[in-house]
């Protein structure tokens, strides 16, 4: 605990930095208009004075209609004081929540995949949507409130011992009973709050899942456990939340007890000293004043930290993502390698995704500039791992990977990958025009361009067929089957023209017939460019200049396919008994 609270601080000091001035104003406005609010009961005291001196002689209206001015400019004054902080820690806490969603939003990019393999994806998501939210909310209605209620103690404290001492003191120590009760249970209600985020995030993840897979859960028929699992996380979602809500909503009461029972015990004394000639009904009139003053920031605070609890939890789980260890970018490297000529260099190469595993072992492959290589073998050879170390989805734990004669290690992520189009087995198409997918993240390209690249790919006719052609939206109301999205992604690489391409799996999940169409358009894609071709139906790789064959992360045999054919070794076997499964 010792060690998350430091790292909260921590955070907040490094991302909070600079909106330290504005909560310093606010703090300033805070403490203005509590003192305005502190003053008030001083003057309504001497008017309660003044009348009650009026009822066995003259009443000096003058004097009380100035002091009924003053208190009304006071008044004035601390309500604009008020508003100001109001308005400036609603507008420090949005602004913060904002700039800590967007430097979520830049870390997610800057994460390796090594992170979400071992990650829930709804755990991320709810750390940007309720954690951020919860801590937004919070801060918005904590933060002023604690400021001026602190002030408001303890001006009122000052005052009241000034005013009566022993008034003061009897109005203390029955606040202070009940103070410690709630600190008690203050202390043993962070728990809670923690667990209350944290099976939130779980709820958030389940029901991602289950809503992306919504498919294969009815096809399986496994709505029941599905309900039951949810049923249960639900449960635990709500036993947390209810434990953490009812020791902060038990606070509020409390507080009202201990403010009414203040009231009655001032009233005694203050009515025996009035008896004894000690003091006056006017301070008794500013001390009930001042006891409501006392103790409603109590009550306010204890609401506050309630709230803070929450968004300690929720601006915790924050911190640390945002803390998680990133990519090694090398951004000054960058420069070394404005466009690649497309030779690549694999250079005795060892990678596991945990250190007592290797998936790659002591593997080493150069490719010469427009050469298409193929790398193919069983399922968990190492092929498409192969595929995300080029790419620096994950750094390779020795050995080194070169892209013309550099290595990738000493380059951005952004470098690396500006050098490749990927054709992959899913297809990703967004929300957007198909004119807008195809140009993703190239939007000066001419339209021109782009309908000639359709046209050389071969699916120019099937887009004008669209309701609305190239400014068709895809979304669930456009039916586009597997192979019409790989070829859309197809013209896709084609416009960007990168001089390296990769090509994974990307016929794998449609028919012989479509099969055939894309590997035209795949052949028009790779002319002119350093292909690397991953592929599981072996037919397709005929044409490679080079054939790779891995098996266990090394490589058993390289070839074009004639060679590795009349080799009659393990690539012969894989592709013979693809054929005989055909014919089967």
């Amino acid at each position: 605990m010792e060690n998350n609270q430091k790292n909260l601080l921590v955070g907040i000091k490094k991302y909070g930095k600079p909106y330290f001035v504005k909560i310093i104003i606010g703090f300033v406005l805070a403490l203005i208009g509590s003192l305005a609010t502190l003053i008030g009961p001083n003057q309504l005291s001497k008017i309660t004075n003044l009348i009650t001196e009026g009822l066995v002689g003259s009443l000096d209206i003058t004097k009380i209609n100035h002091i009924v001015f003053v208190l009304m400019i006071i008044y004035v004054v601390g309500s604009i004081m008020s508003y100001g902080e109001g308005f400036l820690m609603a507008n420090v806490s949005q602004n913060l929540t904002r700039d800590l969603r967007s430097k979520i939003s830049q870390k997610i990019n800057r994460l390796p995949l090594s992170y979400f393999d071992t990650h829930d994806n709804g755990d991320t998501l709810s750390r940007v949507t309720n954690d951020l939210d919860t801590f937004g909310q919070s801060l918005n209605q904590s933060l002023g409130t604690i400021v001026s209620s602190v002030v408001l103690i303890i001006g009122s404290i000052i005052l009241m011992t000034y005013t009566n001492w022993l008034l003061s003191l009897t109005a203390i120590i029955t606040t202070v009973i009940g103070m410690i009760t709630i600190i008690f249970l203050l202390s043993h209600s962070q728990t809670y709050f923690d667990n209350q985020q944290k099976q939130l995030a779980e709820v958030s993840g389940f029901v991602e899942e289950i809503y992306t897979g919504h498919e294969v859960v009815k096809r399986f028929n496994n709505i029941k456990n599905v309900q039951e699992k949810f049923v249960s996380l639900n449960n635990n979602l709500y036993m947390s939340a209810w434990k953490s809500q009812f020791l902060s909503g038990i606070m509020q009461p409390l507080m009202i007890f201990i403010g009414n029972f203040s009231y009655v015990a001032v009233c005694v004394i203050g009515a025996l000293l009035v008896l004894k000639g000690s003091i006056s009904i006017g301070i008794i009139v500013a001390f009930m004043v001042y006891v409501r003053i006392f103790t409603q920031p109590l009550s306010q605070i204890a609401q506050s930290l309630s709230s803070l609890q929450s968004a300690q939890a929720a601006l915790r789980r924050v911190f640390v993502f945002l803390d998680e260890e990133e990519v090694d970018n090398r951004e000054d490297a960058a420069e070394y390698l404005s466009k690649s000529v497309g030779e690549i260099e694999f250079d005795h190469v060892n990678f596991g995704y945990s250190k007592d595993n290797l998936v790659i072992k002591d593997f080493s492959l150069k490719i010469s500039p427009g050469q298409k290589v193929a790398i193919v073998g069983p399922t968990g050879a190492g092929k498409t791992t192969l595929i995300s170390l080029l790419m620096r989805y994950y750094d390779y734990q020795s050995g080194k990977i070169k892209i013309d004669d550099i290595d990738i290690s000493h380059l951005s992520t952004a470098t690396v990958r500006n050098q490749f189009d990927m054709v992959l087995q899913d297809t990703w198409l967004f929300d957007d025009t198909i004119m807008a997918n195809l140009k993703y993240n190239q939007p000066n390209i001419d339209d021109d361009k782009v309908i000639e690249a359709a046209k050389s790919i071969g699916i120019d006719h099937f887009i004008r067929t669209l309701p609305n052609g190239y400014d068709t939206v895809i979304n669930e109301s456009v039916s586009l089957s597997v192979g019409q999205k790989q070829l859309l992604t197809i013209v896709r690489a084609l416009i960007r023209n990168k001089p390296m391409l990769i090509l994974d799996e990307a016929t794998s999940s449609v028919d012989t017939r479509t099969e055939e169409q894309l590997q035209k358009a795949m052949d028009v894609l790779s002319k002119g460019r350093t292909s690397l071709v991953i592929a599981h139906r072996l037919s397709t790789i005929k044409n490679a200049d080079n054939i790779v064959v891995l098996n266990q992360g090394r490589i058993v045999e390289s070839g074009n396919h004639s060679e590795l054919m009349h080799k009659q070794g393990f690539y012969a076997n894989l592709y013979n008994s693809q054929f005989e499964s055909l014919i089967s």
